[in-house]
């Protein structure tokens, strides 16, 4: 077997991900059963807890792999070229001509339609 399949397969990652999920799990219940503690005390807990267990979470096989990805699509958007205020302008432009453009031919030809089946009709 390679060697990723078999710490992917690791008892150590998987006792990484329960703990995980039990700190997000206790997270959630504790926000609902200390309904009487104050709410920035609940929230300030909640993010703690739930940053601990992401950190946790982020130590296992999977959230390494998942960090790596979070690089690599940070590295592809920086070589996105993004459009100029200017084309962003004509763009939006000529997208609400065309669109007023396509409102006036369907309400002429749902006015001409209603006035043939008006005069079929009577």
């Amino acid at each position: 077997m390679s060697e990723s399949t078999e710490t992917a397969k690791s008892p150590l990652s998987t006792v990484k991900w329960l703990l995980a999920i039990s700190l997000a799990a206790g997270a959630i219940v504790g926000n609902v059963v200390y309904v009487e503690v104050g709410l920035l005390y609940r929230i300030l807990a909640v993010v703690a807890v739930m940053g601990l267990a992401t950190a946790i979470a982020a130590t296992t096989t999977k959230g390494r792999a998942f960090r790596i990805l979070l690089k690599e699509a940070n590295i592809e958007r920086r070589k996105v070229v993004w459009p100029t205020r200017q084309e962003t302008t004509q763009t939006t432009l000529i997208v609400v001509a065309v669109v007023i453009l396509v409102a006036i031919m369907l309400w002429g030809l749902d006015s001409l339609l209603s006035w043939i089946i008006s005069s079929v009709i009577g």
